[in-house]
C-alpha cells in the first residue's frame, strides 16, 4: 500500500511560533510606524503653521509701527533704534528697506549679520509688488522663516526673519521620542504574540506529546477536551483516529494470536507424523522417498518456529509478557548459547572484558538466550556466520555483541531491520535467507522488556561486516 504524505499549504521553513511572533512584532511594528509619522507630520504641520500665523500678526504690527518712521530721507540709526525697540517674536531680526529717489533700496538691518542677504530674491519681488509675503529658507544651514509686509504704499518693505531652530529641535526630540515609543510598541507586539502563540500551540503541543506516546506503544494516550471549537475538531478527530489504530492494531493482534493458537495444535500432530516418518526413513525403499521427509521435516521446524515467533510477538503486544528474573552467570549463559546453537560446527570465539568474568545478573534466562539465538541465526543467515561474540563493559549497561564477516547492513536500513517481518537487503541472496522477518523484532522486544535496546553498526578497526550490540543495564545488587 502507498503511503500518502499530506502537505502543508506552504513549506514553513520557520517554526510556527517563530512566525506568529513575528507577524505580530511586524505588524506592530507598521502599525507603530505608521501612527509616529502620521503624528509627527501633523504635529510639525501644525506648530510651523501656528509659528507662521504668529510671526505673520507680529510683522503686521511692527510694520504699522515703523511706517511713520521710514521715508527716503530717513537716516538710519533712528530707524535701527526703533528697531529694537519693536517686540519680536523670540530670535526674531527685523530688517526695512527704503526706496532711494533713484529706484534702488537702502537696507536698514537691526543685526549688521543678517541684511539684504538674508532675503530671498523671490520673496522680494513680490513685496516690491506691494504683495505681504513668506518664504522658509536656510540660512548657515538653520531654517528660518522671512516675512515681507510693504509699507507706505511701496515707498518701503519690513521685513523679519524668524528663527525655527528651536521647533526644529522640538520636532526632533519628538521623533526620537515617537521613535522609541514605536520600538517599545514593537517589543510589546513580538512579546504578545510570543505568549498569544504559546498558549494557542499548547493544543498542538499535546498532539505531538501524544503521537510520541502512541508511536512508542502507549495506543491508549488520548488528548484533553478543550474549549476552543475550532481546536476541539482537532481533539476529537485524534482521538478517534487514536482509538481507530489501537483497535485495528487489537485486531490484528488477536488475529495473529487466534491463527497461532488454532495451527499450534494440528501444527504438533503434524510435527509427530514428520518425525515417525523421520525415524522410518531407512526403511523407505528409495531415495527420493527420503529427500521428501527431509525436506518435509524441515519446513516443519520451520513453520514450528514461525508459530512460535508469532505467539511469542502477541504476547508482547497483548501487554502479558512478564520477565522471569533469576540469578545468571552472563559469561557462562553467553558461551553455553553458543554451543548449543552451533552444534558441531566450528566454534565462535566468546571474548569478554576482564573485570566482567564471573559477572552475575538478574535476567529472564530464557529470553536471553533466545536473543543470542536469534542474533547467531541472523549471522548465519545473511552474514555468512557470526566471527566473534563478545561481552563489554558499557558504564552502566553490558553488551552483548555478535559479528559476522557478511556484507553489513547499510546505515538507511539499521533502523528498519529491527521492524516486525523486515529481512533488509540481503534477504533472498543469501543461502539460509529464508526467514520471515521476526527474530531481529523479537530481539528488540526481549532487550526492551529487560530495559535495554538494540542496534546494528560496522565492525571495529574498518574489518567487513556487521556488529550487532544488546545494551541491557546494569542495577545494583
Amino acid at each position: 500500500m502507498a503511503r500518502r504524505r499530506l502537505r502543508l499549504p506552504s513549506p514553513a521553513r520557520l517554526g510556527l511560533r517563530l512566525r506568529i511572533t513575528i507577524a505580530f512584532a511586524a505588524s506592530t511594528a507598521l502599525l507603530a510606524a505608521l501612527l509616529a509619522g502620521t503624528t509627527w507630520g501633523l504635529t510639525r504641520e501644525n506648530l510651523l503653521n501656528q509659528r507662521e500665523a504668529a510671526a505673520i500678526r507680529q510683522a503686521n504690527l511692527n510694520s504699522i509701527v515703523m511706517s511713520s518712521l521710514v521715508d527716503a530721507d530717513a537716516r538710519d540709526e533712528p530707524i535701527r533704534e526703533a528697531l529694537g525697540n519693536l517686540a519680536t517674536p523670540t530670535g526674531a531680526r527685523p530688517i526695512v528697506e527704503v526706496r532711494q529717489a533713484g529706484g534702488g533700496w537702502r537696507s536698514i538691518p537691526l543685526l549688521p549679520t543678517v541684511g539684504a542677504a538674508a532675503i530671498p530674491d523671490a520673496l522680494r519681488r513680490s513685496v516690491t509688488n506691494g504683495e505681504a509675503a513668506r518664504m522658509r529658507v536656510d540660512i548657515d544651514g538653520e531654517p528660518e522663516l522671512v516675512v515681507g509686509i510693504p509699507v507706505n504704499d511701496g515707498a518701503a518693505a519690513y521685513y523679519e526673519v524668524v528663527s525655527l531652530t528651536e521647533l526644529e529641535r522640538t520636532l526632533s526630540s519628538l521623533a526620537v521620542s515617537l521613535v522609541g515609543g514605536s520600538v517599545v510598541t514593537t517589543l510589546v507586539g513580538g512579546t504578545l504574540g510570543y505568549w498569544l502563540s504559546r498558549r494557542t500551540l499548547r493544543p498542538l503541543a499535546n498532539v505531538s506529546l501524544a503521537a510520541e506516546a502512541i508511536a512508542g506503544g502507549r495506543l491508549d494516550t488520548r488528548l484533553e477536551g478543550v474549549e476552543d471549537p475550532d481546536l476541539n475538531v482537532l481533539v476529537s478527530s485524534f482521538n478517534h483516529m487514536a482509538q481507530a489504530l489501537e483497535d485495528r492494531i487489537d485486531r490484528d493482534g488477536r488475529f495473529a494470536s487466534d491463527v497461532s493458537h488454532e495451527l499450534r495444535s494440528p501444527l504438533m500432530t503434524l510435527a509427530a507424523s514428520v518425525s515417525v516418518l523421520a525415524s522410518r526413513r531407512g526403511e523407505m525403499p528409495d531415495d527420493p522417498a527420503r529427500a521428501a521427509v527431509d525436506l518435509m521435516e524441515a519446513d516443519v521446524n520451520r513453520f514450528q518456529q514461525l508459530v512460535d515467533d508469532l505467539l511469542e510477538i502477541s504476547r508482547f503486544d497483548a501487554g502479558v509478557a512478564r520477565l522471569s528474573l533469576e540469578e545468571v552467570r552472563l559469561p557462562e549463559l553467553v558461551r553455553q548459547a553458543v554451543r548449543q546453537h552451533r552444534g558441531d560446527r566450528p566454534d565462535v570465539p566468546v571474548e569478554l572484558d576482564a573485570d566482567l568474568a564471573g559477572m552475575v545478573v538478574r535476567a529472564d534466562k530464557r529470553r536471553l538466550v533466545r536473543i543470542l539465538d536469534n542474533l547467531l541465526g541472523n549471522a548465519d543467515a545473511y552474514g555468512g556466520g557470526p566471527a566473534r561474540v563478545a561481552i563489554e563493559s558499557g558504564g552502566p549497561e553490558v553488551l552483548i555483541a555478535v559479528e559476522d564477516d557478511g556484507p553489513g547492513v547499510p546505515a538507511e536500513e539499521r533502523h528498519r531491520i529491527f521492524e516486525r517481518f523486515s529481512r533488509g537487503p540481503g534477504a533472498g541472496r543469501l543461502t539460509g535467507g529464508d526467514g520471515v522477518g521476526l527474530g531481529l523484532a523479537l530481539v528488540a522486544e526481549h532487550a526492551r522488556l529487560h530495559g535495554g535496546r538494540v542496534w546494528v553498526e560496522d565492525r571495529p578497526e574498518g574489518r567487513p561486516g556487521a556488529r550487532f550490540v544488546v545494551a541491557l543495564p546494569v542495577l545494583p545488587a
